[in-house]
Parts: C-alpha cells; structure tokens; sequence
C-alpha cells in the first residue's frame, strides 16, 4: 500500500522537523549620536547608507574583545568622526535586512546605545562616503525608514 508507507513517512519526517527554523539574526551594534542646544533641544546626528544612501545611525558587526557599546562608539568613529560618551546600555534594538556584499540577504538586530557627541574629529575612516546631518528629533524620526528606531529616537531619554 503506497499510499498509507507516504502518509506514514510524511508523518514522521513532520515530526522529527516540524518547521525549518528561520536563520537565527546577526546583531550589529549601533551609535545613536545626539547634542544638546544651548537651547536645551535636542539633535540627532544621522548618516547615510554607502549603498542606498537612506538615512541611518552609525552602526556595524561586533569585534573580538570589545563591549557591546564600545563597538557602537567605533563605528560612530569610523561613519560620522564623532566622539563623545556612550552609554553602557542598550535603549533598544530594531531589525533590518541587510545585504552582504555577496549578495545574501541576512536579517539583523540592532542594538542601539546612546552617544552624547563631544566633539567631531578633523578626518575619520569613512569621511567622504557619507553624508552626515543633524536633526531635531522629530525630523530624525521621520527620516529612517525603520520603524522601531523611529521610536527610539522619539523616546531618546532625557540627559544632561
């Protein structure tokens, strides 16, 4: 009986595998530079995308022997040649689909720390590559096409 062998052998192969899992997610970590006005305003500084140009923070993979947060600073460095205090912790995270120079798509979570822009170095590794702006926090949020690190503009937490 052929028919019933299959139906047992789809069964049991539906057992043992369920669901092929989705790729588990590459974190990146990110900088999200601000100032405060003399005004008491806040800005944002954002940079754009070498590869679509879209406004972004600086971000990127993690590096051996380096913090969560001190590697969201490096970037910050190497994008936008700013510097300044970056926070220990995490003020969220959002996803994106980036694609790799071979051309795979992979999906990514991006934690988010916050860095409070000292000053900006005269040449940084990436100067040239991208255009870099500041903000009002309102435009900030409306500028980058994720959703999630709209809102993480929006609620950036109030600091001295």
């Amino acid at each position: 009986m052929p028919g019933k062998g299959q139906a047992e052998i789809g069964y049991e192969q539906s057992m043992s595998s369920p669901k092929k899992k989705a790729a588990a997610k590459r974190v990146q970590y990110a900088a999200l530079p601000y100032r405060r006005r003399a005004d008491a305003r806040t800005q944002i500084m954002l940079v754009t995308s070498r590869d679509s140009g879209r406004w972004v923070i600086p971000k990127g993979w993690p590096k051996k022997r380096q913090s969560p947060c001190a590697s969201a600073a490096r970037e910050a460095r190497e994008e936008a040649g700013v510097v300044g205090e970056v926070g220990r912790d995490s003020i969220g995270s959002y996803s994106y689909k980036k694609r790799l120079k071979s051309g795979a798509v992979v999906a990514c979570e991006v934690r988010v720390f916050p860095l409070k822009v000292k000053r900006q170095q005269k040449s940084w590794p990436e100067r040239g590559e991208r255009e870099i702006q500041w903000f009002s926090r309102t435009k900030a949020a409306k500028a980058v096409r994720e959703r999630a690190l709209s809102a993480i503009i929006r609620n950036l937490p109030k600091r001295k």
